[in-house]
C-alpha cells in the first residue's frame, strides 16, 4: 500500500518540477510529504531534474580526461559509502519508517548528481580564452624637422661637408649674408641667407645655380628655386637636378617664375666659393 502511494508521491513530485500543479495536487503531495518523513520533498526533486538536465547539456567542447576522471573517481567513492552505509545494520530504536525508501535514496542521489552537474557547469561555462583580434599595427610615427634642425643634422653627420659664404653678386646694392653646406656623399645640402628682398612668386622667383668640376661653367647644375616671403634669414634646402660631385662655387640669380633651364645671369643676388 505504502510503494503505491510512494508512486502516487513521485508522479506528483515529477509533474511538479516539470509542469507545476493544480491547488488539489498541491494539497495531495503536502499530505503524502508529511506522511513520508514529514519534510518537503519536492525541493530535493526539483533539484534532481534540474541536476540530470544539466548533466545532458549539449556542448562540443569536450571535457579533458583528468577532470572527467577526477569526477568519476567522486562519484564512485560517494556510491562506495553509501552502499556501505545501507549494509549496516540500523539501530534497533530506527524509526519503522526509516526503511530506504525512495526518499532515502532521493538524498544522497540527489547530492551526488549535484556534484557532477556543478563540475560540468563549472568546467562547460567558465569564460572561454577569446583570441585577441589585433588591428592594424599602429604606424611609427615620423619625426618631423624644421629645416633649421635637418640643417643641423646634416652638419653632424655628413663626413664630406663642403661650406661657402654668400657674398654680394652683380646687384651691387644687395648684401648677402649667410652660407651654404653641401655634402657629395649625401646629395643634400641647405642654404642660409638673409639680405635677400621678399619677391613675387607671380613675377620672378630665386634659383640656385652649383658649379662642379665635372659640369661645364656655362651649364651649372640646377639647384632649384624658392621664394624669400619674410625679412630676416631664411634657411632653404637644396634641390639639385643632377648629382654634383666636388662643388667649387654656388650663385643665385633671379629669373622668372618657374626658373629656367640656362640662366643668362643678368641678375646675380648671391655668390659663395667653396672654402671646405
Amino acid at each position: 500500500m505504502n510503494e503505491n502511494r510512494e508512486e502516487v508521491m513521485l508522479d506528483l513530485l515529477y509533474k511538479k518540477a516539470v509542469y507545476g500543479l493544480d491547488q488539489n495536487e498541491e494539497k495531495q503531495l503536502a499530505e503524502l510529504e508529511r506522511e513520508f518523513g514529514g519534510e518537503p520533498q519536492s525541493e530535493s526533486f526539483e533539484l534532481t531534474v534540474a541536476t540530470l538536465s544539466m548533466v545532458g547539456l549539449d556542448t562540443s567542447e569536450q571535457m579533458p580526461a583528468n577532470l572527467r576522471s577526477r569526477i568519476v573517481a567522486d562519484a564512485e567513492r560517494y556510491f562506495d559509502e553509501k552502499s556501505t552505509a545501507q549494509l549496516t545494520p540500523a539501530p534497533l530504536a530506527a524509526d519503522p519508517t526509516d526503511r530506504g525508501s525512495i526518499f532515502n535514496w532521493l538524498g544522497w542521489a540527489v547530492a551526488a548528481a549535484a556534484c557532477l552537474a556543478l563540475a560540468l557547469n563549472i568546467f562547460y561555462t567558465k569564460p572561454q580564452d577569446t583570441p585577441i583580434v589585433k588591428g592594424p599595427a599602429t604606424p611609427t610615427p615620423v619625426e618631423k624637422l624644421t629645416p633649421e634642425q635637418e640643417r643641423l643634422r646634416l652638419i653632424e653627420t655628413a663626413p664630406d661637408l663642403a661650406r661657402g659664404s654668400w657674398g654680394a653678386g652683380n646687384v651691387k646694392e644687395l648684401t648677402p649674408a649667410g652660407d651654404i653646406i653641401w655634402s657629395d656623399s649625401k646629395q643634400a645640402g641647405y642654404m642660409r641667407l638673409s639680405g635677400l628682398p621678399v619677391n613675387d612668386p607671380n613675377k620672378e622667383t630665386y634659383q640656385l645655380w652649383i658649379f662642379d668640376e665635372t659640369q661645364d661653367d656655362k651649364t651649372p647644375i640646377d639647384g632649384g628655386t624658392f621664394s624669400v616671403t619674410s625679412t630676416g634669414e631664411v634657411i632653404v634646402p637644396i634641390n639639385a637636378k643632377l648629382n654634383p660631385k666636388n662643388t667649387k662655387m654656388y650663385a643665385i640669380t633671379v629669373e622668372k617664375p618657374g626658373g629656367v633651364v640656362v640662366s643668362k645671369r643678368e641678375k646675380i643676388v648671391a655668390l659663395a666659393k667653396r672654402e671646405t
